[in-house]
């Protein structure tokens, strides 16, 4: 059996790079750690040695990600197919929710309510990134 210690990284496929870039590095704080130097739509991306493929890693706290821009630009993200459902990352406190609230509705972000699930003793706020791709933030319960 597998001792697993931790998630080292997790990486997204997306449609459009600079646009799902700006989302999480100017919505989620997140910070560039690499950047692909080639065009996302040059074949000759997906023979990079540093498995970039044309897009980004960044990292917010712990959580490192990538963004791999090879989706059809059609494409859509769909939770009930196999695969991702939502990836939910953590926040300090209810008040960090508050304050998400507020920003993704001045920047006209659609975005669900704050709720409270007692039986895990945390709060979350619900959000999709340009793709449509499901996120949470999580924060202990007050």
């Amino acid at each position: 059996m597998v001792q697993i210690s931790g998630c080292h990284h997790m990486r997204l496929t997306v449609t459009d790079i600079a646009r799902s870039k700006a989302f999480y590095t100017e919505v989620l704080g997140f910070q560039v750690l690499a950047e692909s130097p080639g065009d996302p739509s040059d074949p000759a991306v997906r023979q990079d040695p540093e498995q970039l493929y044309g897009g980004v890693v960044m990292a917010a706290g712990t959580v490192v990600l990538g963004l791999r821009p090879v989706a059809d630009p059609a494409d859509v993200f769909e939770s009930e197919r196999v695969g991702l459902d939502h990836l939910s990352f953590a926040v300090e406190s209810r008040a960090a929710l508050e304050a998400a609230r507020a920003d993704f509705a001045e920047r006209g972000l659609t975005h669900g309510e704050i709720k409270e699930l007692a039986g895990f003793g945390v709060a979350i706020l619900s959000v999709n990134d340009p793709d449509g791709i499901h996120l949470e933030l999580t924060a202990p319960a007050a």
